[in-house]
């Protein structure tokens, strides 16, 4: 019990709100530093419509307003990212109130320690981040801002300043919440659906860890990080298949698997443009026993960025490069009279098309 008892205090520290700040030793008070918690309240209204595709003419349509509250004293501090959102998405009426963030935390010269629903950007490339494992996205929410699709996690996040330009960021994540896709727009045919993603138990041994230590100097910037847990960008299995009705009836549901990473950073100004490159070796186990595991491969990115008359112009290039990649064999119907050839072709077809399709999604086809 005593090693919740301090997580808890960041939590409570606001709740008496003209307290001495929890953090800092009242007899340590200047006699000309306010005692009053500093309130600031930002915060935007907006519409937004995204359309044009194939199967919706309009995918999303919606109106939203953000609230962006934040409460300091002295050093603790309380932060929040609330949206209320009414809409049409994909056809279907949605109306909500979205707690993006809320977290309290303490900040001083050289230490910060935060707790709560926080969302977490790693990376110095924009758009394709192979070293951004931590926050989960939902990638089907279209708004011009990339980064209203990052979903925030519940995590302890502590931060350390060695310098002013040198931070160890060090990240605990105990629960697991993976990215949100919309299976309903793959085009995988009528006898097939999705059930629900069955999500690891919400247990300490399965929680996330992650480590990064940055570096920011005027003539470089760079990092390396480290994680380990369930990849919030996951695949699916087959759940069942249902033969009942003479053809195959298929159910597939969204799996994760565990992954290390080990990752690095680097951005470098040369006159007018940032030469920016990004990478991480991602280690998997038994890959060839899941569909939904994706082999060892190392992800990359280089990018270039310069300002054209006012306007940022940025050009990547992004790879993957997979060391062990096997390509996966087509299954032949050897005995074509054979019932039971027959069936075992069928089964092995299934797993051979949804194999395929996981690859893509992993792009490792």
């Amino acid at each position: 019990m005593r090693r919740f008892a301090f997580l808890f205090t960041i939590c409570l520290v606001f709740l008496n709100l003209s307290a001495q700040s929890l953090f800092q030793d009242a007899e340590k008070a200047t006699a000309g530093e306010s005692q009053q918690p500093a309130l600031k309240l930002n915060g935007f209204a907006r519409g937004v419509v995204f359309g044009g595709g194939e199967k919706y003419e309009l995918a999303t349509t919606f109106a939203e307003v953000a609230l962006q509250p934040q409460l300091r004293s002295h050093g603790a501090f309380l932060q929040a990212d609330i949206r209320l959102r009414k809409g049409v998405f994909f056809n279907e009426d949605v109306q909500l109130i979205d707690f993006k963030e809320l977290y309290a935390g303490y900040s001083s010269l050289k230490f910060d320690l935060l707790l709560g629903n926080q969302v977490v950007s790693w990376g110095r490339t924009d758009g394709f981040n192979p070293t951004d494992n931590i926050t989960p996205k939902d990638y089907f929410l279209f708004t011009p801002d990339p980064d209203d699709q990052q979903l925030s996690n519940f995590l302890l996040r502590a931060k350390y300043r060695f310098t002013s330009a040198v931070e160890l960021d060090v990240i605990g994540v105990p629960f697991y919440q993976p990215s949100v896709y919309k299976y309903d727009l793959f085009d995988m045919g009528a006898n097939v659906s999705f059930a629900e993603q069955r999500l690891p138990e919400k247990k300490l041994k399965n929680s996330a860890v992650a480590a990064r230590l940055n570096v920011d100097l005027p003539a470089a910037g760079w990092s390396v990080s480290y994680f380990r847990g369930y990849d919030p960008y996951h695949g699916f299995e087959v759940a069942a298949i249902d033969w009942s009705t003479g053809s195959p009836v298929i159910t597939n549901r969204p799996a994760s698997y565990l992954k290390t990473s080990w990752g690095a950073d680097l951005a470098v100004p040369l006159g007018a443009v940032i030469v920016r490159a990004e990478g991480a070796y991602n280690i998997t186990e038994n890959p060839d026993e899941k569909m939904y595991i994706p082999m060892n491969d190392f992800s990359y990115v280089g990018a270039l960025e310069a300002n054209v008359g006012g306007l940022t112009v940025i050009a990547q290039y992004v790879g993957k490069y997979v060391p062990d990649f096997t390509a996966l064999v087509l299954p032949e119907l050897t005995e074509p009279l054979n019932p039971l050839a027959q069936m075992q072709y069928a089964n092995a077809m299934i797993d051979y098309e949804n194999r395929q399709f996981n690859r893509r999604i992993f792009h490792q086809q």
